[in-house]
């Protein structure tokens, strides 16, 4: 009898992959988690479901987006050909939207009034205001004060969109203290409003649900790769904070002979608090309910992290990722913040396609991957655009300092 594939098993009925995952929860949320797990089960699985989010994904968000070979930058780097999937060119300009439009879709079966998350880049957030907007739901997005006035652009398209953007102000003030505040005005009226979280990340039922509506991510881009070249790629290449994006690409693929690289941010070096690669320095160990490996400071707590990128600014990784990881299935890349700036530029200059910073990360690997396979294919996931990240990047990085 033939196996299963992999995304039929994994996660378990507990939501774990391998050792990581669960849900770790307060009392009172307990079993408002087990209604949203019983609900993607039934409802999500549903025919009307189903065919309602395909609509949604083909009338309103624009999909399939295309897969793209980057013809100049394999030139001009020299080496494997670089193929990206232009998760950019998803409404919105990030992939964010394919598991928010799931999200928001879910709780409105369950006739939820309001949505509520976290935003780093600012991207979930914006995606987030977009599918609250089309199912005229409440919508109110937390946001670190470091990334509010980082990433300006996204924060005047949330309120536009109807959002109320809340101001997180205590810590580092970034990512992680979003999802703490997140965490705590959803304790505060969990009946009425349910926590869209933003990544492959959170307590059991999370990751596989956000998993599972990114998937479409990866499913075009088989076939779509196939139909290009007659092969699959031979390179998959994606960043991870969370790991949403990732997760979308790699989940269609896992089962096949393709090497598969998870590129995290090394930010200005590798002390801690200089960088936010939890997989490359991290240790098992349990943040917002659910296990999996994080950055710890001498204490054992959630260390200070840093990303050039404000949606990689995260101590810790989706669950399975670290699965994955784990058994060697991906492989763990970086890119620091000179390599992601130079990337931006140069597939600004020799594309005409301006990448967010989370994704530049992915595309810098796959640059310094071409040299090492120069017979090859690289596919790397496009997860954003750049619009956001244009006035942070010129104001402190000249683009004439990389002509």
């Amino acid at each position: 009898m033939r196996e299963k594939a992999y995304t039929q098993r994994f996660p378990d009925s507990k939501g774990y992959f391998g050792k990581f995952g669960g849900a770790f929860l307060p009392p009172q949320l307990i079993e408002q988690f087990e209604k949203i797990e019983q609900a993607y089960l039934t409802i999500g699985n549903s025919h009307d479901f189903i065919m309602k989010l395909r609509d949604i994904r083909k009338h309103f968000q624009g999909r399939p987006t295309p897969v793209y070979y980057a013809k100049r930058l394999t030139e001009h780097v020299g080496g494997a050909r670089i193929y990206l999937k232009r998760e950019d060119l998803n409404h919105t300009g990030a992939h964010k939207l394919n598991h928010c439009m799931g999200e928001a879709l879910l709780a409105s079966y369950l006739g939820k009034k309001k949505l509520i998350a976290e935003t780093g880049a600012g991207q979930h957030g914006v995606a987030l205001a977009t599918a609250a907007a089309y199912f005229g739901l409440e919508c109110e997005i937390h946001m670190g004060e470091v990334d509010i006035a980082k990433e300006h652009p996204n924060v005047i398209r949330m309120r536009t969109l109807g959002a109320k953007v809340v101001p997180v102000s205590f810590g580092q003030r970034t990512l992680k203290e979003a999802v703490d505040s997140a965490f705590e005005a959803y304790l505060k009226d969990p009946e009425n409003s349910i926590y869209a979280i933003g990544s492959v990340v959170g307590p059991h039922p999370f990751p596989r649900m956000v998993r599972d509506f990114q998937s479409v991510v990866g499913i075009e881009a088989r076939e779509q790769f196939q139909e290009m070249t007659g092969n699959l790629p031979d390179n998959l290449v994606a960043c991870v904070g969370g790991g949403s994006n990732a997760m979308g690409l790699f989940s269609a693929f896992i089962d096949d002979p393709c090497e598969i690289y998870a590129v995290e941010p090394m930010g200005r070096g590798a002390k801690l608090g200089e960088h936010a690669a939890s997989l490359t320095y991290g240790s098992e160990g349990v943040l917002h309910g659910f296990n999996s490996i994080m950055l710890k400071d001498d204490a054992g707590e959630p260390a200070a992290v840093y990303s050039i990128a404000s949606g990689l600014d995260y101590p810790s990784v989706g669950p399975e990722h670290a699965y994955l990881s784990s058994i060697g299935r991906t492989k763990i890349a970086t890119a620091n913040d000179e390599e992601t700036i130079r990337a931006f530029y140069m597939l600004s200059r020799f594309e005409g396609i301006i990448p967010a910073l989370e994704s530049a990360h992915a595309v810098a690997f796959a640059m310094r991957l071409a040299k090492e396979k120069p017979f090859e294919s690289i596919l790397v996931n496009l997860s954003g655009r750049g619009d956001k990240d244009i006035d942070f990047v010129t104001e402190n990085y000249p683009p004439e300092a990389y002509m």
